[in-house]
């Protein structure tokens, strides 16, 4: 799993013999940094695009290769006992209202290099049935985490910020709730050097500005109905010009954006999930306490925990959903969530490349 964060590869070695499955082993394989500046530049308008972006799944796909190897090394296993990569690959696109969504890996590369067989392109199915094509995760989150008499919801804290709810009766639901990391690491980026906030230190040392918290919470995406997703398409370096923090102190800005990312996640409860009783995050926001500090502030009543809780290391939650995914394209079996999507029905999602 590679996300919305552009911080580096998530690999997991899942062992499905026993559902819902055992994390046997991981590894992380940081992005070198040029990886990171041209995702980045693919998201927007740019030149000889076609070129840059099928250099960039190559070497997407070496570095997946790598982190394949890594895991693999690790655990000490042989590539003949691996099934198969799931490889959700590098979103650069998410359109979903103009039907694709494009997430940069070459399965073919990435195939030849392991010896494996490779199952990848997991969302343009879900689009194809009038899907948004996220998020995917939901479906996984439904067979690992459900609980027959508990309400939960799984929150997801990546670069955006996703939920899944599990209630009691009914179906699954999950949509985006908007900006998790993005615009907190972007912005620390732009004022600290740093390609994050480590542990939120940067925000917890701002107040929020409740006008300029005003203009950002104004966003019409917000108040969408689900389904909905969104990407850095749309919370980007642009979308914070435009909500002007300038006059704002740098520390506030970041303790806005926080807030931001907490009052928006408990506003997608609040609205969608009534009768929520636990609340479970996972996701690389889970390491910023600030941020936890904030979401848990805004959920009186609830029970806040991490999905370690739940028995799953909350790093390596999206990888294993993948790993998950990967399994039940190659058994045919459908994946997606109609009433997470929107989709016209259930369908098998991923394009297989054998070994």
């Amino acid at each position: 799993m590679s996300g919305t964060s552009l911080d580096g590869v998530d690999a997991a070695l899942i062992d499905f013999s026993r559902p819902p499955g055992t994390l046997l082993d991981n590894h992380f394989l940081q992005y070198p940094e040029e990886v990171r500046t041209e995702a980045v530049a693919l998201n927007s308008v740019s030149g000889n695009e076609l070129d840059r972006s099928a250099r960039l799944s190559l070497q997407l796909a070496e570095l997946y290769a790598r982190a394949v190897n890594g895991v693999l090394r690790n655990s000490a296993m042989d590539p003949r006992q691996i099934a198969a990569i799931g490889c959700h690959g590098q979103t650069v696109r998410h359109k979903p209202d103009l039907g694709y969504s494009i997430q940069l890996c070459s399965g073919a590369r990435l195939a030849e290099m392991t010896g494996i067989r490779v199952v990848t392109d997991f969302r343009s199915r879900d689009i194809a049935a009038r899907g948004q094509g996220a998020p995917l995760v939901s479906a996984f989150h439904n067979a690992c985490f459900h609980h027959p008499r508990l309400h939960r919801v799984i929150v997801n804290i990546g670069g955006v910020a996703n939920l899944t709810d599990l209630a009691t009766e009914g179906p699954t639901r999950g949509f985006d709730t908007g900006p998790g990391n993005v615009l907190l690491d972007l912005w620390a980026n732009m004022h600290l050097g740093d390609t994050l906030d480590v542990d939120g230190k940067f925000a917890a040392s701002g107040e929020v500005d409740e006008n300029l918290l005003s203009r950002m919470m104004s966003d019409p995406f917000f108040d969408m109905p689900p389904p909905k997703s969104t990407g850095r398409d749309r919370f980007n370096r642009d979308w914070l010009e435009r909500v002007d923090p300038a006059g704002t102190e740098a520390n506030d800005v970041q303790a806005t954006l926080a807030e931001l990312s907490a009052r928006t996640i408990t506003q997608g409860i609040d609205r969608h999930c009534a009768g929520a009783s636990e609340l479970y995050l996972c996701g690389g926001g889970v390491h910023n306490s600030d941020l936890v500090r904030r979401i848990a502030k805004c959920q009186p009543g609830r029970t806040v925990k991490s999905t370690l809780d739940l028995g799953i290391d909350p790093d390596y939650v999206e990888a294993f959903a993948f790993a998950w995914l990967a399994r039940c394209a190659i058994n045919g079996t459908p994946s997606n969530l109609p009433s997470v999507t929107g989709a016209t029905g259930f369908r098998v999602l991923g394009a297989i490349y054998p070994a």
